[in-house]
């Protein structure tokens, strides 16, 4: 069963860091990445542009709405994504529990939903 694991930590932290406190932080990141894909449970996943880059957009009767910035304002910012094949659940927060960042932020893990087929 496929798993997405969204990465949210506070950017605050992340602006505070020395560069090579990031660097190694990414470099961590990498290794996680490596780790989970030899194991055969990386499917995918990206890291996302600092929160200030985010632009919204709503459709709300026939009319397209555009803000800048995140749906909500939150303490923690969403910062990327990992894809992940698990087996259930617990095997999913096993593997989140992985992810370097989950001990800056938080890791939301939630199971993909298949969209029926095409009429």
């Amino acid at each position: 069963m496929k798993y997405l694991a969204l990465v949210y930590y506070q950017e605050s932290i992340i602006n505070a860091m020395t560069e090579k406190e990031w660097h190694d932080l990414n470099q961590k990141c990498i290794q996680c990445v490596a780790g989970l894909a030899e194991a055969g449970h990386f499917i995918a996943g990206q890291a996302l542009q600092p929160v200030e880059t985010a632009t919204t957009v709503r459709v709300r009767n026939g009319e397209t709405l555009i803000s800048d910035g995140p749906f909500a304002e939150t303490k923690e910012q969403l910062a990327g994504f990992y894809l992940l094949e698990a087996r259930d659940l617990n095997e999913a927060i096993q593997l989140a529990e992985k992810i370097p960042p989950a001990q800056l932020g938080s890791i939301e893990v939630r199971p993909i939903r298949d969209l029926p087929p095409p009429d």
